[in-house]
């Protein structure tokens, strides 16, 4: 049974982030609602992979590997996300190190102040 609760908190954080990358001007607000959205998928998915009354997947005197499979939640959403989070990191990093070398060259983290980027 997915969790309510957390399913609710994480669509309310992808909508945030959502909201605050499309509607803000400053890159560095920007970079701040990528961050907020993933976080909000992370919750998602770990909340889907959630079963009440299950333990973690670790196969220890707790839980006998007879019966592993009726007792533990399932490994691969909380998997995802630890893969995820890496890649959230490494990709927020690549962000703001444009973001520095733009401010480097125009002064300025508005994003309107870049016309020449734009198509």
């Amino acid at each position: 049974m997915i969790s309510m609760y957390t399913l609710i908190l994480g669509i309310a954080l992808l909508v945030i982030g959502f909201y605050a990358m499309l509607t803000r001007k400053n890159l560095i607000k920007i970079v701040i609602g990528f961050s907020i959205a993933d976080t909000g998928t992370h919750i998602i998915i770990v909340s889907l992979g959630y079963l009440r009354g299950k333990t973690a997947p670790i196969i220890d005197g707790a839980v006998n590997a007879v019966n592993a499979v009726q007792e533990v939640v399932d490994p691969i959403p909380s998997a995802l996300v630890l893969t995820a989070i890496v890649i959230g990191l490494a990709v927020t990093a690549v962000m703001l190190s444009f973001i520095v070398e733009m401010y480097k060259k125009n002064k300025s983290l508005s994003i309107d102040d870049y016309q020449e980027l734009k198509w």
